[in-house]
């Protein structure tokens, strides 16, 4: 296979994978916000809009590789160059989201059932994000 395909692959694999990790990730937030206000219903409390925030958080990772696709597009490096980083940094970053989607679900259990913690929780919720972000930077230092 000629290596500008496989460079090609590498490009899109980087925003695919990001993508899939945001998706699993938000899937798994939003169900666990679902219950919460199912919960909130059942015991008629109020159901707390702000689980949207932790159903979301994922969603940047989508974000994050299509701006290192960007930069690997714009990249002199070589096809397989390509591949392996727009591979490897695009499972980083999709992990990152899947992780970021499982603490977001187990903190809008935790809020909506006590009403409180709602910073500590996000702030948990940042560290994941954070992983998606240092894999997207050092991965356009590595591009060039």
């Amino acid at each position: 296979m000629d290596a500008g395909i496989l460079g090609q692959i590498g490009i899109g694999a980087c925003l695919g994978l990001a993508a899939m990790g945001s998706a699993a990730g938000a899937g798994v937030a939003g169900q666990a916000a679902i219950g919460a206000w199912k919960k909130c219903f059942v015991q008629n409390r109020p159901a707390p809009f702000i689980l949207v925030a932790f159903a979301g958080a994922p969603l940047t990772q989508t974000i994050y590789g299509f701006i290192l696709m960007q930069t690997l597009a714009a990249s002199a490096m070589s096809g397989f160059q390509l591949l392996g980083l727009g591979i490897f940094s695009g499972l980083g970053i999709g992990a990152s989201a899947l992780v970021q989607g499982q603490c977001s679900a187990a903190a809008s259990d935790a809020y909506a059932e006590t009403g409180q913690g709602f910073g500590n929780y996000m702030l948990v919720v940042g560290l994941c994000e954070t992983i998606a972000l240092f894999v997207m930077v050092f991965s356009m230092l590595i591009a060039g």
